[in-house]
């Protein structure tokens, strides 16, 4: 009887932790979904550039750019395109990795295209310094393919691939003039039909030159026998959402400009996708680049006018759409719980929550989390003999800003021998072009927080201490808040974990390389100092 009692006790725990770890996140700082059948945009006030999504059965999936983050490509899961979350990354590691295991800022993975083909999922994705890339799954949550290169090349950008209705398939995509001294050309390329390699040298379909420079990010549809490809111009912050479309795959392609930002503070509303819904509605996922904020993600609705899409809501009736703030939810038949990509993370398993993302190709010797000890450690990992700042670090453990206000506490307790001490430290950072962090620190009279601040980090900026506050234990409650509409921070620490006092002057968080800015944790210690030391993170979390 006692075996059966206690054998009942644990199939009970194990239950409710498992339903727990189910329940849908709820965030404090920002939830799209109003609850009355409405919801506001941004549908996801966080940096996921360039989305792509589609809609398989009743699910929808999003993939957006991730750049030199690791993992990269992030999966996120919808059942009413307003409650998303983070269920996987297609890619662990970015090749090449000899060069991806060091930071490499603002290359790596650019805008992403999702499809699903005779029971597969596909992902194309272009590196601009390399080519186009394919992996694929038939399971978005479980491990996706090694990277294969569909077409190699320099500067080729935004793939999307496209099947037609007698199985021949193409690749379109748009260039980077960085790389390949030309841009505001699309360009269509045969492929094989099951999509793993450009047979052909691409034809020229469409030139934005005289009326749309900047043209980029296309996607190809089919409707009504006209061939779309949607594609914004007219740079990221200032552009607007183009459509072409012709009768045959090749041309000639008549132009409409079917959204602007119109009367709204939506700037520059940038490339995206077309989702249509299993009860007939259409809608456009599209971002905004926010600066320290990231490129949010919006929604709106999309109807069609003349086989010509319109975008957001025509106001003036002239068949060019702006966006909108609130709407009624898309129609899937169902409603779903509210729910939002994970911020907050207690370290409480045995691997990191998918919010989170390394600087460069994670190495398993930067951290552990090990099972039942309910914390994360970070390992004082050496920096290379060249790096100046942050900049250079690969074990930045990062998640981007998940509203326009926002409060990051940690707890850690600092440990470091005494003979190891010099020129290590752990602590909280904001990172971007420019960064600024609050450190735990030890030197021979004990310990210590610091806020540090650097100026210009992809120039090789120097770090510059602000403020120093002696503390009694290695034990010390981290805090930053942000704060709209300018993102600035202001760090403060705590011995109780109650009372908080703030240190320094606030700080005004700066976007990245092509990426919001960034908020989270690390340990570090400087080239040539003795191995040893580590920081335990008891938790990290976001709240109002």
């Amino acid at each position: 009887m006692k075996h059966l009692i206690i054998s009942f006790i644990i199939a009970t725990a194990t239950f409710f932790v498992a339903n727990a770890q189910q329940k849908p996140y709820q965030s404090q700082v920002w939830v799209a979904d109003n609850g009355d059948g409405t919801y506001k945009n941004p549908i996801l006030h966080a940096d996921y550039s360039d989305p792509d999504a589609i809609r398989v059965g009743d699910d929808y999936y999003m993939v957006a750019s991730s750049f030199n983050s690791s993992p990269g490509l992030p999966i996120l899961h919808s059942k009413d395109l307003v409650n998303w979350k983070v269920v996987n990354y297609a890619l662990q590691k970015q090749i090449p990795l000899d060069v991806f295991d060091k930071p490499q800022h603002g290359k790596g993975v650019w805008a992403p295209a999702i499809r699903f083909h005779k029971g597969e999922f596909y992902i194309y994705y272009p590196d601009p310094d390399f080519g186009i890339y394919i992996i694929k799954t038939k399971n978005v949550t479980k491990e996706w393919s090694k990277p294969m290169m569909v077409l190699q090349g320099k500067g080729i950008i935004d793939p999307c691939p496209f099947w037609d209705e007698d199985g021949k398939a193409y690749l379109i995509t748009g260039w980077a003039a960085s790389r390949a001294g030309v841009n505001s050309l699309l360009t269509l390329y045969k492929m094989k039909e099951d999509g793993t390699e450009v047979i052909d040298d691409g034809k020229h379909v469409f030139d934005g030159h005289d009326n749309h420079k900047t043209l980029e990010g296309p996607k190809m549809y089919k409707r009504n026998g006209y061939y779309y490809i949607f594609a914004p111009a007219g740079g990221v912050g200032t552009g607007w959402q183009l459509v072409l479309r012709s009768k045959t795959i090749y041309g000639a392609y008549e132009e409409k400009i079917v959204m602007d930002q119109g009367s709204t503070n939506i700037n520059g509303p940038h490339q995206g996708a077309w989702v249509n819904t299993q009860t007939g509605e259409d809608w456009f996922i599209h971002f905004q680049d926010k600066d320290a904020y990231g490129r949010v993600v919006h929604l709106q609705p999309m109807t069609w006018k003349n086989n010509w899409p319109v975008i957001g809501v025509d106001k003036d009736g002239n068949g060019k759409g702006e966006p909108v703030l609130s709407y009624k939810k898309p129609n899937v038949g169902k409603t779903y719980s509210i729910e939002v990509p994970a911020e907050t993370d207690e370290f409480n398993n045995d691997t990191l929550g998918l919010q989170w993302q390394w600087q460069a190709n994670e190495k398993i010797q930067w951290s552990a989390l090990m099972p039942e000890k309910n914390y994360l450690r970070l390992f004082a990992v050496n920096q290379d003999k060249d790096a100046v700042n942050l900049w250079s670090s690969p074990n930045l453990l990062l998640q981007k800003f998940p509203s326009t206000n926002f409060t990051a506490t940690t707890k850690v307790e600092y440990h470091v021998d005494a003979d190891l001490w010099q020129n290590k430290k752990a602590g909280l950072v904001i990172m971007g072009l420019d960064y600024a962090y609050l450190s735990m620190n030890k030197n021979a009279q004990g310990y210590f927080v610091e806020l540090v601040k650097c100026n210009d980090a992809m120039k090789s900026g120097t770090e510059k201490n602000l403020d120093t506050k002696t503390i009694a234990t290695p034990t010390v409650y981290l805090r930053v808040n942000v704060i709209a509409p300018a993102a600035m921070c202001q760090f403060s620490y705590s011995e109780d974990g109650v009372n908080f006092t703030n240190i320094g002057e606030p700080f005004k968080a700066k976007e990245g390389r092509w990426v919001g800015a960034k908020v989270g944790l690390f340990c570090n210690s400087s080239f040539g100092n003795k191995i040893g030391g580590y920081a335990d993170f008891d938790w990290f979390r976001v709240t109002k």
